[in-house]
This record gives C-alpha cells, structure tokens and sequence, in this order.
C-alpha cells in the first residue's frame, strides 16, 4: 500500500478533513473549506500532503456552483479497515474501504467458552483469508469487539462472565501483532452503537442507547455524539441490572439478573423446559427436528401460533421494557435502538419493549421518543469496528516528520 507508516494525518486540520471525507465523502474542495472553516488555499495544501502520502485522492471537477469549478476530494480506493465482532456462539470478520463500506466478510460458528487462543486464531485464519482474496497485503487498522467487560485502555478483557480464560488477555495487541497494524478492543455493544451511528437508523442522532440482545445483554451509550464508556469501561452493563423474577442465579454470580431472564441463553433453556414437559407442541417438534433450541426457535414457534413461546417472547419483551424505562428515566435519550440476535425475533418482541417502556415512563421522556429495530442485523459490529480504529488511525493527528 501507498500510505504513510504511520498511516495517520500529520496535522489536527488533516485528521478533521479525513474524517468529513469518511463521514460524507467524496466532497469538493469548496465544500471541505465550508465545513472546516478554512480558506481554499489552506484545503488545497492539506489535499495535496494527503495525497502525497496515500490518504487522499482526488477525483475530477466538481458541479459547477459560479465561477471556477473546485475539484472532488475523496479517500484513497486502496484504504481497508477490518472489523471482528466476536459474540458468544459465533463470531464475523469483515473489511472495509476507508468511508466503511463493507466489501466482504465472513461468519464462523465458534464458542466464545473454548479461549482466546482458539477463537482469536480462528478470527484471524479469517480476516486473512478476505485480505488475501482482496489482494490487501495490510490493512491499516483492525476494530475488535468482545461480549464482555473491557479495559479499553490495556485492549483486555476484565473478568466476562460468558468468557472463562479471557480475563486480562492481551487482545489488541495479540490481533495487532497478527496482522501487522493497530488494533483497537472495545465491548461488542459498543461497537454496534458505533456501527448503527456511521451507517444505521442513529446517523442523525447525537444522543442514543443502543441495546443488544444476544447471548448477553448489553447497552451502547451514544452522548453528545460520542461514546461514552464510563469511568473504568463499564457503562451500559444493563444485563446485569435486577428484574422481577424468582430467584434465578446468572452467570455473574448474582440473583435475578436482567440477562438470566431475558438473554439469548436464557430463552433457549426455558424453550428447552417447556419443550421437554409438553407445554408447548411446536416448541418439542422444533427440539427433536434441530437437536438443540434456540432464541430464535421461540420466535419461530410463537409465529405459529405455540402459546407457551409467545408467553416466553412477551416476557422476555416486557422485563426489558422495565429496564428500558429506567434508562429513559435516568438519561433522557434521542432514540433507542434494539440489536442483537434475539431482536431477530422482530415487531412482536419490539412491541413488548415499547409497550412497557412507554407505560413506565414519563410523557415528557417518551412522547417524542422513537424505540427501533437496527438497521444493520447483519455487520453492525464489523462497521463498528471499523470505525473505532479509523477514529485512531485514520483521524488522529501525529507529530509531523521532519
């Protein structure tokens, strides 16, 4: 590749115009000095050390606007990102261009229980295999995302409940090491409410909570258009907030967790219940067709009409809801948006959430208040991922060279 070693501006002024460029790129000239305050001639010398380092290009004229024409700025083709959203069950390793679009990715089913070495060698084993078939000999950053508390500042993983042995394991740098660029490590959910802002429903949004329901449950915190992660890493840790409930111990130790009600896990453990004593017919028939069950089996069953699943699927709705309005309560936000495997479950589980949300809150909080389904099911994570190492590779000014 063409790029800097650093692979960063060098100047506060070229990280800003990078970034307009990943954001709302390609953009003229004229338009880049409009949105950064600053006069053509400035622009024009930024571009032209852009360019000559393999950031930027430009394209041609611009649509005429009066006058002399300015020229289209944008991007260079050849910048990738990879992005690794690593869940309970599974894990997607995607790469993308430098404005995030995803160009190709890949799931593997893989258990998050059997360790670091074997679930990060398989992610690797992937991202490599796309960098191969997309003739990248190195991307310039890698976003990795975790289900699981994270000291975003060692890149490690601090005690998650779902991750025996991960604890303190260095995982930025082991993936930066890999693949021979800067890596980044953050909590999955945070990297989904960054994927929704770069690319889903939030885009306009400056305050937001992005919740996901997988295997864990989880909550993105969006303030001010920035992600906010707490004082140690931990905001947004909402799976493991108390629910009405009658005793159940969650895999955090604790009584009556959110999660061990209404998480991924959970739901498959009561459908298998229900499925194994006769309660629920469709739920037995999906147990003996597939061998095992899942969340989404209960939303399979309760769309044919199995009582017993719709049951499991408004209870799990509405014990969310209950904690969504405390958040409501407590932080006001623009929008609420719900991800995550067990949101595929769709409008039925949405309106349970809502349903409780808007009943135990405030008028005042909730009248304009929009509770959404993502618009990215799919790579969210990857996209997030992707854009959390662009903010540190791509947009993050270093000292000049001399």
């Amino acid at each position: 590749m063409l790029h800097s070693l650093s692979g960063r501006a060098e100047t506060l002024m070229q990280a800003r115009l990078l970034a307009e460029l990943r954001d709302h790129g390609p953009l003229s000239r004229t338009e880049l000095g409009e949105r950064l305050d600053v006069s053509r001639t400035t622009i024009g010398a930024e571009v032209g050390r852009l360019t000559e380092i393999g950031l930027a290009q430009e394209t041609g004229p611009a649509a005429s606007r009066g006058g002399r024409r300015s020229t289209m700025v944008d991007l260079a083709d050849d910048i990738r990102f990879v992005g690794i959203a690593i869940g309970a069950s599974r894990l997607e390793v995607g790469v993308t261009d430098g404005r995030l679009a995803v160009l190709a990715t890949e799931q593997v089913v893989c258990d998050i229980r059997q360790g670091p070495d074997v679930v990060l060698g398989t992610a690797m084993a992937a991202a490599r295999r796309l960098l191969d078939d997309a003739d990248v000999a190195q991307p310039m950053g890698v976003g990795v995302g975790v289900p699981g508390p994270v000291d975003f500042s060692r890149g490690a993983p601090v005690a998650p409940p779902l991750m025996p042995g991960w604890d303190g394991y260095p995982v930025r740098d082991t993936v930066g090491r890999e693949l021979g660029c800067p890596a980044v490590l953050d909590n999955d959910v945070n990297l989904m409410a960054l994927g929704e802002q770069h690319a889903g429903v939030a885009r306009h949004a400056r305050d937001f909570l992005f919740v996901k329901m997988g295997t864990g449950i989880g909550c993105g915190v969006v303030v001010g258009g920035a992600l906010y992660r707490g004082v140690n890493g931990c905001a947004g840790d909402v799976g493991h907030m108390q629910v009405r409930g009658d005793g159940r111990r969650c895999v955090c130790g604790n009584l009556d967790c959110l999660e061990a009600y209404a998480g991924g896990s959970a739901l498959a453990v009561d459908a298998a219940a229900a499925a194994a004593d006769g309660r629920s017919p469709e739920l037995a028939a999906l147990l003996a067709e597939r061998g095992r069950l899942t969340a989404e089996d209960v939303g399979v069953a309760a769309a044919r009409g199995d009582l017993v699943a719709t049951t499991l699927m408004r209870e799990c709705g509405q014990r969310v809801g209950e904690v969504v309005a405390g958040l409501v309560s407590f932080f006001n936000p623009g929008l609420i948006v719900i991800g995550g495997r067990v949101s595929g479950l769709g409008h039925a589980l949405l309106a349970e959430i809502r349903g409780a949300a808007y009943q135990r809150s405030l008028p005042l909080a909730t009248g304009n208040l929009p509770i959404v389904l993502s618009d990215l099911p799919d790579h969210g994570g990857v996209v997030g991922g992707a854009r959390l190492v662009s903010q540190d590779v791509l947009a993050s000014p270093v000292p000049r060279r001399s």
